[in-house]
């Protein structure tokens, strides 16, 4: 078993009363390593000037969370495979929806655009390794949210 953490860290200014919903959402998230990322909620869901549209929102955070962990597999098979990676891009978007009065993101699609050095595999080798990166995706696994991939092609190796 692992255990995973990061510190969430939000304070009030004395100039916001609270209790009017006048409040920045904006906080801090900071990882083990030190690293601080600037956060608030999504514009999208509270408005602007609360929300800093600047900083990562979760909505944003889930769906690059999910493109990365996909990516990492996808690196470590094509890696395995013998492929030379020179390059990985995803376009990676988030469909957020209320569900029997729950609003969830019911859908994440990966659109990664693979770069290789040298020969790139056929297709079918190429869904293959994207397909055993979904599947072993920690965080795929681990939600109820629909996760597609949809490959952007190369019409030449750079």
């Amino acid at each position: 078993m692992s255990s995973f953490g990061a510190e969430v860290i939000w304070k009030r200014k004395e100039s916001e009363v609270f209790t009017d919903r006048r409040y920045s959402r904006g906080h801090v998230w900071r990882f083990d390593g030190g690293v601080e990322v600037p956060a608030s909620s999504s514009p999208h869901v509270v408005p602007v000037p609360y929300s800093l549209a600047e900083n990562v929102d979760p909505e944003e955070a889930f769906v690059a969370a999910i493109s990365s962990c996909h990516m990492l597999f996808f690196l470590h098979f094509a890696s395995d495979a013998g492929l030379l990676i020179d390059a990985y891009f995803d376009d990676a978007t988030g469909i957020m929806e209320t569900v029997d009065g729950k609003t969830m993101i019911t859908k994440v699609t990966l659109k990664p655009k693979v770069t290789y050095g040298g020969t790139a595999p056929d297709v079918a080798l190429e869904d293959e390794l994207h397909h055993r990166a979904h599947e072993a995706c920690f965080l795929a696994n681990s939600v109820k949210t629909e996760v597609v991939t949809e490959p952007v092609r190369q019409t030449q190796v750079l």
